[in-house]
């Protein structure tokens, strides 16, 4: 590969730590930013970054009409990289059609369709989940004679665990039919997948020339449809690989195989494993050819010494990543807050927290006066996140509820669809100080 000051890259997306690692190993980068990421308000670097806006960076139609009306139909990239789930098999199209290097975009499907994850890991010999794919989730009467067992319903590509529903019978499949189709959801085929009992393991690695260079396990503290269901704040804590080096063992071998079994040759990855303390196995869940979402990068940084962004951009140059894996030792974690559904008014500042014992960083998603819903519909859809440390497994337990709760506390919603009078009440009860809303009868003075 060229050297940096011949090097320009296409990035999808503005992730902060991949424009970073961009500016670090490229002169020149292009990045393609969504409505959605603009209208949030990225973080871009002042310097070495052009930002060009698309609809829909997962549309290639939407991504090279950005590009020509730029001037940059014909420019000569050295790589396309993309760690937006939605855009991977795009970013693959674009490099082949750009003459540069990139992911092949056959591999890429293989990360974003779960029946065909699911069959290329059977093949090879793994144990997965038996699956079945729903060709339109709105007309489900072919499958009533079926027999149930336990399952697990998805969308064939989506993310977040989005629109995910445990099924026990088909009275259950036909109600989320009917009620998908009410919703108009715009996702129509959908996986039919086999329950699979255990704990929910994480692993975010690179890989490079086909050589797994580095993995870190993670733990759910609970199981990620479960959080979503019952509307709880998921967090997840890095295994220690001397500690818990008994996990790392079991994970390795499903870990590697599974990634040569998806063609993953070089990139970063994102899977989910699922562990059974009763027999030990390891099985496969799914794999993302992305960094992990939530704070995984802060963690893996924090834990590890690892750039997971920076691995990702220099794999799409071609270039190995050379890292220096120091491992802290404590417990390191990090969790979503929730939030209340309503009108943000206030919550604790981002300096207030990372002053509290054991928050090692903090980042809100939503600024006062936006909203939040009233249901979560997938992972990530919160209104903040920390990282958090701790001595011990224990402690860092501990810490994550007491600072949920801290913030929870020190949070100031306004419920949705209050009446005028409902609200004065409410504003009045939370600033008896401040000016009444309402006011009184005027008396004019004496003359």
């Amino acid at each position: 590969m060229p050297d940096r000051q011949e090097t320009s890259i296409l990035n999808i997306g503005v992730d902060r730590y991949v424009l970073r690692a961009c500016q670090r190993h490229a002169a020149e980068t292009v990045a393609l930013c969504a409505p959605e990421p603009w209208d949030f308000g990225p973080t871009v670097p002042a310097e070495g970054v052009r930002i060009l806006r698309a609809d829909d960076v997962g549309n290639a139609e939407s991504v090279l009409g950005a590009l020509h009306r730029a001037g940059l139909g014909d420019h000569r990239f050295s790589a396309v990289h993309s760690g937006d789930e939605f855009a991977l098999v795009t970013s693959g199209l674009l490099a082949q059609h750009l003459g540069c290097a990139g992911m092949d975009p056959l591999v890429a499907l293989n990360f974003r369709d779960k029946a065909l994850q699911k069959q290329r890991v059977r093949e090879a010999g793994i144990a997965t989940a038996a699956s079945v794919v729903i060709e339109d989730i709105h007309d489900v009467r072919h499958l009533a004679d079926t027999p149930f067992a336990r399952s697990v319903l998805k969308p064939l590509s989506y993310g977040g665990t989005g629109f995910t529903a445990t099924v026990s019978d088909y009275p259950g499949l036909a109600a989320l039919s009917r009620d998908y189709r009410a919703r108009q959801l715009d996702r129509r085929t959908f996986v039919l997948e086999e329950f699979m009992e255990g704990e929910e393991w994480i692993a975010d690695g690179v890989v490079f020339e086909g050589e797994v260079l580095f993995f870190a396990l993670g733990k759910y503290g609970e199981p990620c449809l479960d959080a979503l269901t019952e509307q709880r704040p998921l967090w997840a804590r890095a295994m220690d690989p001397d500690a818990e080096s008994w996990a790392y063992d079991l994970a390795a071998p499903v870990v590697r195989e599974s990634l040569a079994a998806l063609g993953m040759s070089t990139g970063v990855f994102h899977m989910e494993l699922f562990h059974n303390p009763a027999t030990g196995q390891v099985s496969f869940g799914e794999c993302a050819a992305r960094r992990g979402g939530g704070l995984t990068e802060e963690q893996v940084l924090h834990k590890f010494n690892v750039d997971l962004s920076e691995c990702g951009v220099l794999c799409a140059l071609g270039k190995r990543p050379e890292l220096d894996v120091k491992v802290r030792p404590g417990a390191v974690g990090h969790t979503h807050l929730l939030g209340r559904p309503g009108t943000i008014i206030s919550y604790p500042s981002v300096d207030e927290l990372q002053e509290l014992p054991g928050v090692a960083y903090a980042r809100y998603e939503h600024p006062f006066g936006s909203s939040l819903p009233d249901s979560v519909q997938f992972i990530g859809q919160s209104l903040g996140l920390m990282l958090i440390t701790g001595d011990t497994d224990e402690e860092l337990a501990s810490r994550v509820t007491e600072l949920r709760t801290y913030v929870d506390e020190r949070l100031v919603v306004a419920s949705p669809r209050m009446t005028f009078r409902e609200h004065r009440d409410w504003y009045e009860s939370h600033w008896p100080h401040h000016a009444r809303l309402g006011g009184g009868v005027y008396e004019p003075p004496a003359v």
